[in-house]
């Protein structure tokens, strides 16, 4: 007979997935740098979701990428199809990916949308981060850490969604998880936090630079909006979305904002490839 504990333990493993490809991508190239992308996807499905698939086989600017790190993916809701759209997207694109979601909250039945890396080469040691503190009507948030191996050198990959209405402290203590959990492992080790934060407040972005600063992270994105939406025909642009850096150094970067399939902007950054005599990996 199964208890209620054990259902519930049942439950959250489920709201963690991984898989592989059946055909994965060319294998690595020692010489050639590597494209990282963020994205809020706003659980796109169906002619949507092909676009965005054959955006990210082909598009100059977030096309190739060897990283992929997404927010608003669903799987197994009728808005999207009750569709696997991480799983969906790693056949059709090549690559290795992980999934997870929060934990449901009281009396919902579908899959929660969740955050999902993709990546060109197998993802180890993934883990499912739940943010601290509830939003509204006690949803939760959460990240996704995967180390993905380049070489001889391991890089430590957050996707992460935090949640919109808390209060500015209670945002950045979501932010703090992640590092946090980034601490588990070599102070040293190159790593990349990536996602929608929802930072719209400018004290947070303020707050944001501070605390990541501090942790020894750079970006090469500045205050430039990564939203749009409109309220009453006022168009209004925000902050939300963030790739940070560290122990990796940048070669150019940018925010697709000709890319109109989700209310958010993709944003991607080139990356110097790091090799073992930069980064002695203990």
């Amino acid at each position: 007979m199964q208890t209620s504990t054990s259902s519930h333990v049942e439950r959250e493993s489920q709201l963690l997935e991984i898989g592989s490809p059946p055909k994965a991508r060319a294998a690595f190239q020692p010489s050639a740098d590597l494209k990282v992308v963020s994205y809020n996807i706003r659980w796109r499905s169906g002619d949507d979701l092909k676009k965005l698939t054959r955006l990210f086989q082909e598009d100059p600017e977030i096309g190739d990428a060897t990283i992929l790190g997404l927010q608003e993916v669903d799987r197994n809701k009728k808005r999207s199809g009750n569709k696997n759209t991480a799983a969906l997207l790693a056949r059709e694109l090549g690559m290795y990916y992980a999934w997870a979601a929060p934990p449901t909250t009281a009396g919902e039945k579908e899959e929660e949308t969740g955050v999902c890396i993709l990546s060109a080469y197998p993802l180890e040691d993934v883990r499912r981060v739940i943010l601290p503190h509830p939003g509204p009507g006690g949803r939760r948030r959460v990240a996704l850490g995967a180390t993905v191996k380049l070489g001889r050198v391991s890089v430590r990959v957050y996707s992460v969604h935090g949640e919109t209405r808390l209060k500015e402290a209670r945002k950045i203590e979501q932010m703090k998880a992640v590092i946090d959990d980034l601490a588990g492992h070599s102070k040293d080790m190159p790593a990349i936090i990536l996602g929608d934060l929802n930072t719209w407040e400018p004290a947070v972005i303020d707050k944001t630079f501070k605390l990541f600063i501090g942790e020894r992270f750079q970006t090469p994105f500045a205050e430039e909006s990564t939203f749009f939406t409109r309220v009453l025909f006022m168009p209004i642009e925000l902050k939300l979305d963030w790739i940070w850096l560290r122990s990796l150094e940048s070669t150019s970067h940018g925010i697709d904002r000709t890319i109109k399939l989700s209310d958010h902007w993709p944003l991607w950054i080139v990356l110097r490839r790091p090799t073992a005599e930069r980064h002695m990996i203990r």
